[in-house]
């Protein structure tokens, strides 16, 4: 393994939630630890599960993992970490300030952006005390901070100035009011993390164009920072010799080697590893042990056994959608979990049985119309430019809120508009404006904000409150944007994610998000599912046997309702095969 080889003392491993990247960074622990070093393993991953993957429980302290000698773990809690450190700052003017200004503050220190912060305040401490880490030989990080965190901590002091003067009340400068003592603290860490002696940034990625792009954007992101050092780790391979199998096993590998062959130009150049596709779960030591060994276990189910999937499919969904006859409908997820193909499905669908569909996407990797490969008549899309958007929201601000503001203030406030806040608040300005036709037809939503943006928006823009403030005084009737999401008779929020454990916890965060915004769930989607798709090679179908665990809790806890969407063996694109998409279940 090229990213093992000379392994420096710090080894950061960071990617997309359901590539791999905590089950490599166990493995690669257990590795190191067995050839005699000692390891430190740090998980700061909101949906870790470092302590199921060992079978014992770990939590936030750190815990000596009995059966591997030499290796300890530590799970820090990003959520528990961004409350301390919220308590921090609101602590001491709950009681002081009227309620409704101590609600604002709270929800702008909420967002993603403050949780990483609070995680990085919890960790940057193994960066740089000596002492704390002296029993250690190499210290391991499940999830890297992003590059918008690290150029925040490397600001210049005046930013502690522009807070107090209440300046920085926009969405991520909020999260650093109470960072002044650690600054030099956080100094060391950055300079850490640029020393390519001591650190390695492992980039863990699929054999799939979103996935290789977004690690080609973090690549390039932490390079322009000084993080230089880095490796790529593609995880998952299929082995061609299952392509031999059956049809679908043939065309997901015909699918991943052509993705390997269009690998972004900034990603070939990096020293680069390819794991193969395993057909169990890597939880125990057997199984770490086995990822990076490059030997294959045999598959356990090698005598062919139906399997019991009894799912709803998207048209059943479409059914309860299409009965309203208008509305809109948002798709929300993590990336790579398929929202652009869904939301294209569902839109084609209801098209097909005649109602009137607006699509539209604000994803810049998306690309309906190829998708779509052709036209429908009752069907209109219509994309939203994040980054056009986005510069108009930044060029508002600035002119309006960053007008009077010296140049040091002025350079605080255009980091913070580089924030992922700014472009969800700026695109959801966008997005309202097509809003107010879900009232006559289906608005169907790629891409949508976050309830953290969502109550973010409502609280600084204060767009909901002024309205109906005015409006509660005469007794007209008034509806906002906000209002609209939150009543589930006009607005349909389909949550999307893949039937593996990360990307379900990921979009059981989300769900919990929104609720915060007064926003209920529609139902889930479960997409690519490998058991709707019914195979035959003996390592998807134990994959498959793998997903129906997760579909489970999909299905009993986590949703009210919910669909199952198969793995096609072409790419869904155009009018026919998104319809397959919808197919109802045999």
């Amino acid at each position: 393994m090229k990213f093992l080889e000379q392994a420096p003392r710090f080894l950061f491993f960071t990617g997309k939630g359901g590539v791999g990247k905590t089950s490599i960074a166990c493995a690669t622990a257990v590795l190191l630890a067995e050839a005699g070093q000692r390891v430190l393993l740090v998980s700061t991953d909101p949906a870790s599960n470092v302590g199921q993957v060992f079978g014992v429980h770990i939590g936030n302290r750190i815990t000596a993992i009995v059966a591997v000698p030499r290796l300890s773990a530590l799970e820090i809690d990003p959520q528990a970490a961004a409350q301390a450190y919220r308590e921090r700052i609101v602590g001491p003017v709950r009681g002081l300030l009227p309620h409704a200004v101590v609600k604002s503050i709270e929800e702008q220190l909420s967002g993603a952006c403050t949780t990483e912060i609070a995680a990085f305040d919890e960790f940057t401490s193994f960066l740089t005390d000596a002492a704390l880490t002296l029993d250690y030989d190499h210290i391991i990080f499940d999830t890297a901070p992003t590059g918008h965190t690290i150029r925040m901590l490397q600001l210049p002091g005046a930013w502690s100035g522009f807070l107090d003067e209440g300046k920085g009340d926009a969405s991520c400068l909020g999260p650093l009011a109470g960072l002044e003592k650690q600054r030099s603290q956080y100094q060391g860490a950055v300079d850490a993390l640029a020393d390519g002696r001591r650190t390695r940034l492992v980039l863990v990625a699929r054999a799939q164009d979103a996935t290789l792009r977004e690690a080609a954007r973090t690549h390039e992101e932490l390079a322009v920072i000084g993080l230089s050092q880095q490796y790529l780790v593609i995880n998952g391979v299929l082995p061609c010799s299952e392509a031999a199998q059956d049809d679908l096993a043939a065309a997901i590998c015909e699918r991943e080697q052509a993705a390997l062959s269009a690998i972004p130009d900034v990603l070939k150049d990096l020293p680069c590893d390819q794991l193969p596709l395993k057909p169990f779960n890597l939880m125990g030591l057997d199984a770490l042990h086995q990822l990076l060994s490059g030997t294959e276990a045999p598959s356990p189910d090698q005598k062919w056994r139906p399997l019991n999937l009894a799912a709803p499919s998207l048209a059943d969904l479409v059914d309860g959608i299409a009965a309203d006859g208008h509305g809109l409908v948002m798709l929300m997820g993590k990336g790579g979990v398929g929202k652009t193909t869904l939301a294209a499905a569902v839109a084609v669908e209801l098209a097909q049985r005649g109602l009137p569909v607006h699509l539209t996407t604000s994803d810049p990797a998306a690309h309906l119309t190829p998708t779509l490969h052709g036209a429908h008549a009752h069907l209109t899309v219509s994309r939203i430019d994040p980054h056009q958007e986005s510069e108009r929201y930044r060029q508002h601000v600035l002119a309006t809120k960053g007008a009077q503001l010296d140049v040091e203030g002025r350079a605080l406030l255009e980091e913070d508009l580089r924030s992922p806040c700014t472009e969800e608040i700026a695109v959801f300005q966008a997005f309202s404006r097509v809003i107010r036709e879900a009232g006559k037809q289906f608005v169907v939503m790629d891409t949508a904000p976050t309830g953290h943006t969502l109550l973010l928006l409502d609280a600084t823009g204060a767009y909901h409150r002024e309205v109906t403030r005015q409006m509660g005084r005469t007794g007209g009737h008034f509806l906002t944007p906000m209002m609209q999401l939150q009543d589930p008779q006009q607005t349909k929020v389909l949550l999307v994610t893949l039937a593996e454990t990360t990307p379900v916890l990921e979009a059981a965060i989300l769900q919990a998000d929104l609720r915060r915004a007064g926003i209920e769930p529609w139902a889930w989607i479960v997409n690519s599912s490998v058991a709707a798709a019914a195979p035959h090679s003996p390592l998807l179908r134990q994959r498959a046997r793998n997903e129906l665990r997760e579909i489970d809790a999909v299905a009993t806890h986590h949703a009210r309702r919910y669909a199952v969407v198969p793995l096609l063996k072409e790419e869904p694109v155009g009018i026919e095969r998104l319809l397959e998409l919808a197919e109802r279940h045999s």
